[in-house]
């Protein structure tokens, strides 16, 4: 069966006049894809014959609400959403005085294992398609009646691990046939796969990447984050400052601020010296609290007090606004608590 919705536009006027039909049945076929249609039988003035043609040989992914919080603080939505073979994934729409914003899940769990991280801890199924990440975001703003400006690919998964489907899914959502969503209001988040940033900087997309970073050094990152062992830290932010070199982009670095951990003087001090030079943007992160994990988040002096030492390296820094606080807005957690039979 074809994945309809992760071909593009020039694939699909392919398969349709390879099948016979006419070129202009693609145009009709890709208008009621765009308008987020969920079955075949949907479009109206297509021939019957061709509907079960359709129906014979393609499938359209969906993104089923299985279950959808509400905040009662800020409005932020967190979904649920069951696809086609009954996995689940995540994500939670953020309104912001620009417009709405959506981080969705490109995997189904996760293989990186961050201690941090709700996700890992229900184990990986596998990477979704291009149009699994794309029917996120339309089944998110049908649900809204919204129109979705911002994509963030932080929620479930590591998006480089999925590296093909994730540029096929930028290609098709940044273009006129789709959601049209420009890829300068697009955001990828990536733990550190170090040959994948090199491969992204050589596609010279216009997106911001964002790079888990967590921890100045090896042995605290190697401690939470088992890819540094892979690819430590001098690594990634050699990668790092290649990537800016290559696109003009500048790099922003998620820092996860948990007590005790990572929030130390000394730890401002070496990340300020590992960063400093560099154009880049750090994005201090309060930690969620997760099941199972006893991380606790910095205060707020303790946060202040390392945007303070990072200002003396010239590294900017400011602590990322927490949205959906009643909801357990970080993604991965409504997942493992459906898995395990919880409402």
């Amino acid at each position: 069966m074809t994945d309809i919705k992760s071909l593009y536009y020039n694939e699909l006027e392919k398969f349709i006049t390879d099948n016979g039909f006419p070129r202009f049945r693609a145009r009709q076929i890709s208008d009621w894809l765009k308008k987020g249609v969920t079955s075949f039988s949907e479009m109206r003035n297509i021939p019957e014959k061709i509907i079960d043609f359709l129906n014979g040989s393609c499938y359209i992914s969906v993104a089923n609400i299985e279950k959808k919080l509400v905040s009662r603080y800020d409005k932020t939505v967190k979904y649920l959403f069951r696809l086609n073979d009954g996995e689940y994934v995540e994500s939670v729409v953020m309104s912001y005085r620009h417009g709405y914003s959506i981080c969705v899940s490109t995997q189904v769990g996760c293989k990186m294992g961050c201690t941090f991280c709700a996700t890992g801890k229900s184990g990986f199924s596998r990477s979704l398609t291009a149009s699994e990440i794309l029917a996120q975001i339309e089944a998110a703003q049908r649900d809204l009646s919204v129109r979705i400006s911002n994509v963030v690919l932080m929620g479930m998964g590591e998006p480089l691990d999925n590296f093909d489907n994730v540029v096929r899914f930028l290609k098709i959502v940044s273009g006129e046939d789709s959601l049209n969503i420009g890829m300068r209001h697009i955001t990828l988040s990536t733990c550190g796969l170090v040959p994948r940033i090199y491969e992204l900087a050589e596609y010279n997309f216009p997106i911001t990447l964002s790079v888990s970073l967590h921890a100045p050094d090896n042995e605290t990152r190697s401690r939470t984050m088992p890819v540094n062992k892979k690819y430590p830290v001098e690594q990634l932010i050699a990668a790092c400052r290649d990537y800016f070199s290559a696109t003009g982009r500048r790099v922003s670095f998620e820092y996860a601020m948990i007590d005790g951990v990572n929030d130390t003087d000394e730890c401002a001090r070496k990340l300020g010296r590992l960063l400093s030079g560099m154009n880049c943007h750090v994005n201090l992160i309060p930690v969620n609290s997760v099941e199972g994990s006893s991380y606790k988040k910095s205060n707020l002096e303790r946060q202040q007090a390392f945007i303070r030492i990072l200002s003396k390296y010239s590294v900017t820094a400011t602590v990322r606004r927490t949205l959906g606080s009643d909801i357990n807005a970080s993604c991965g957690q409504l997942r493992r608590k459906h898995s395990e039979g919880g409402r």
